[in-house]
């Protein structure tokens, strides 16, 4: 009995944690590191940290995901917006990868 109870809970914990991504991930499949490096290291440098045309360091972010996106579409400052560069969910992944760059 202790057997079939054993496997029941490691079955139902598996099916709860699949479906599960953190707003780290792919968004919609779409890889958002790769976006990253193609359009923002040049400012902010791979891990975020660059500060090269006073961009502000993304390790030390405190904004929201919404926040995110809306600084990536629409740009401040020197920032460029990519609103009409890349797709809604170009952006997502975009501004979903950033939380990586968390110290």
């Amino acid at each position: 009995m202790k057997k079939y109870f054993l496997i029941v809970i490691i079955g139902l914990t598996t099916i709860a944690c699949a479906g599960k991504k953190d707003k780290t991930s792919e968004i919609a499949g779409i890889d958002g590191k790769k976006l990253f490096k193609t359009n923002c290291v040049l400012c902010h440098g791979e891990d975020g940290k660059l500060g090269l045309n006073n961009s502000k360091d993304l390790s030390k972010s405190k904004l929201t995901m919404d926040e995110r996106i809306t600084m990536v579409t629409n740009g401040k400052n020197a920032m460029t917006g990519f609103g009409t560069l890349l797709s809604k969910d170009e952006i997502k992944a975009v501004a979903a990868y950033t939380f990586k760059l968390k110290e």
